[in-house]
């Protein structure tokens, strides 16, 4: 998601919209059945003039508060504020809080994604070194194949023609087993440092927003929002709080996907045995549909380039280069800002 073109959440998408469904479902049953069981009582009140006026004034109030803008909108902005707070006697919704989760949640995650790459480094190696050994086992069989065919030990030749055809074979499946892994690790990689830009990014945010959102809130209470809201201007503390909303939606996506990577990545491991030289179709068969995927949350345009450079012969892999962990520099802009504004 660019964080420019951000959209809020509908209320109705929100932990509280779920809680205003539930209560405006049961008002209009309970208005229902009350307006079924009092029809008597209003029949009679019409009947006499002072019901009649009483009614009529009822159903005149009732008629403002819809057809009237600023009256209407007040009422929503009540119903939703006493919605939010029924929703967060139960639920965490406050963006502050769900943002200082997300960084706990990452320092765990990249923790396990280093440990990851390591280990991901040392299956990388162990093939290469297989792939060597085969080689090596190739040659040595076709140059025994060579003389015995001088010799004319017709078995010989075929036997250890045989087996060199066995170890080509198997060099060609450990070849695209070591590309799948090469693509696995560059993704790793990645994901890694951007999750420690993002990390940073989000603490920063959270140092910062927490004190604003403290100022704006005592500076536009319920009643000074209301009263905003009844002049037609913006509700600045409602505002501010989509914002912190659509930061912690947009780190939820971010997060997400880099758990399913990273979940896509074990269980990939975890099916090679590199001891027999097997590994199961499955786990092959997961990446690349992650690879068929559309762009990425987390890498945005840079997955397609990281798997061009993973296909492409003439960039090499340094498996011996260490994990770089990015630095912050005066220019730095922070990824969320753009989110906070006007």
């Amino acid at each position: 998601m660019d964080s420019t073109e951000f959209k809020p959440k509908s209320f109705w998408k929100r932990p509280e919209g779920v809680t205003g469904a539930i209560v405006l479902g049961g008002i209009v049953i309970g208005g229902g059945i009350l307006l079924a069981s009092a029809l008597p009582l209003l029949v009679s009140l019409v009947q006499s003039t002072l019901g009649l006026v009483v009614t009529l004034l009822v159903l005149g109030a009732i008629i403002y508060m819809v057809l009237d803008p600023k009256m209407r909108n007040l009422v929503w902005y009540m119903y939703k504020s006493t919605m939010r707070w029924i929703t967060g006697l139960f639920v965490k919704i406050d963006p502050i809080g769900i943002l200082k989760n997300y960084v706990e949640d990452l320092k765990a995650n990249l923790t396990k994604m280093n440990q990851q790459i390591n280990r991901l480094r040392g299956q990388m190696h162990k093939l290469k070194e297989l792939m060597l050994i085969n080689q090596r086992e190739i040659q040595s069989n076709l140059e025994i194949a060579s003389k015995a065919k001088q010799s004319n030990q017709q078995n010989v030749v075929i036997l250890k023609s045989r087996k060199a055809g066995r170890l080509r074979e198997s060099n060609m499946k450990y070849e695209d087993l070591y590309k799948k892994m090469e693509i696995m690790y560059r993704v790793l990689t990645k994901m890694f440092e951007n999750s420690q830009i993002m990390q940073e990014d989000i603490a920063d945010q959270v140092e910062v927003k927490e004190q604003e959102r403290k100022a704006i809130h005592a500076s536009n209470s319920a009643m000074r929002s209301a009263m905003s809201i009844i002049k037609g201007d913006k509700d600045k503390r409602a505002m501010f709080d989509q914002a912190l909303e659509a930061v912690a939606d947009d780190v939820s996506q971010k997060v997400g996907e880099m758990e399913r990577f990273m979940e896509l990545s074990d269980n990939f491991m975890k099916s090679i045995d590199l001891q027999n030289g097997v590994f199961e179709e499955e786990g092959l068969k997961m990446l690349e549909k992650w690879e068929s995927e559309g762009v990425s949350k987390l890498l945005g345009s840079e997955k397609a380039s990281i798997l061009s450079r993973a296909n492409n012969e003439a960039d090499v892999l340094d498996l011996e280069a260490p994990l770089t962990r990015p630095e912050k520099v005066g220019a730095h802009k922070n990824q969320y800002d753009t989110f906070f504004e006007d």
